[in-house]
């Protein structure tokens, strides 16, 4: 037998390691009290022990690595229960699901998606990669709002695009970080952005119900 196999396999392993390193330590350096400061490619290859031309082997980009970063935030924020959100029967539970997603997910990591946040107002390279994110999250809104308007009636004609910039504004982190403040989660915001939410659609025997 062969051991090239097993020489493959392993030089694998070693790859994955290290993209995972340099994943941590962009993490690492966001969380940190430095923050957005500190998130430049020779720190990040600093922190995580390897050359800076080993960032770009693994990453090609600044833009890269944050995609790689988000993706693995995704993965350990719970975002892998979204397709489940719009396997929903009913479209008013399904954004109460969306919403109870992103706020565990806004408030598993909020610290770093604060500084993700200013990061990319600030990093014109950085700032497509946030940008793509938040236009994935208004697609799902637009699918959910148009289930909801073909079941209930409501929002009806050019209130269904208001609609869907006001959820979009509902489910975005400043709003979950803005609510939470010093004393609440993000998570514990969720049923003030499901009321505000079932406000906007019109769907008013929702909020009652909520709110009794």
């Amino acid at each position: 037998m062969s051991p090239r196999p097993y020489r493959l396999g392993r030089r694998q392993e070693a790859a994955d390691e290290t993209r995972t390193r340099i994943i941590t330590a962009a993490r690492e350096l966001l969380s940190a009290s430095g923050g957005v400061s500190q998130f430049t490619i020779d720190a990040i290859a600093e922190q995580a022990g390897v050359a800076r031309m080993t960032v770009y082997h693994k990453f090609a980009s600044k833009q890269g690595l944050l995609e790689a970063l988000f993706d693995a935030l995704a993965a350990s924020g719970g975002m892998r229960d979204m397709p489940a959100v719009f396997e929903r029967e009913d479209p008013l539970e399904a954004i109460d699901a969306f919403i109870a997603t992103l706020g565990h997910f806004w408030t598993v990591h909020r610290l770093v998606v604060r500084r993700v946040h200013g990061l990319a107002a600030i990093d014109p390279e950085l700032e497509p990669a946030w940008r793509t994110r938040q236009g994935w999250r208004r697609e799902g809104l637009t699918v959910l709002v148009r289930r909801v308007a073909k079941q209930t009636g409501r929002p009806r004609g050019k209130a269904v695009a208001e609609a869907i910039d006001v959820l979009f504004t509902l489910t975005s982190f400043p709003t979950f970080d803005d609510l939470a403040g010093d004393t609440r989660t993000p998570e514990d915001v969720i049923p003030i952005v499901r009321r505000l939410a079932r406000a906007a659609l019109g769907a008013r025997d929702g909020i009652r119900q909520e709110a009794n």
